[in-house]
């Protein structure tokens, strides 16, 4: 059987300027939003629906994340049952 790894890891700088990018974004909108010439209910409500939009992103992509990693361990297991079954036949068997 094949030992390709079925995670994928990307690159620490990789990593480190999605995190630096997040970090930018949220104290951006924060400031924005702090700043914002408005009552303090209409900061209070964008702020809410920032934080609302953060964690309905995280959710979506950790849902997209786990999908995707299903379908590669079917795959993997599919790939093993074929690969199991082509090693165990034999051409010059009588049938």
């Amino acid at each position: 059987m094949s030992d390709t790894p079925v995670k994928q890891q990307s690159t620490a700088a990789f990593y480190g300027q999605a995190v630096a990018s997040f970090a930018v974004a949220m104290a951006a909108t924060a400031v924005g939003i702090v700043r914002l010439d408005a009552d303090a209910w209409v900061r209070g409500f964008l702020a809410i629906a920032v934080l609302y939009l953060v964690t309905s992103a995280f959710t979506l992509a950790k849902v997209i994340r786990d999908r995707q990693e299903a379908g590669q361990i079917v795959s993997r297991v599919d790939q093993a049952r074929l690969e199991k079954l082509l090693a165990e036949h034999d051409p010059f068997e009588k049938l």
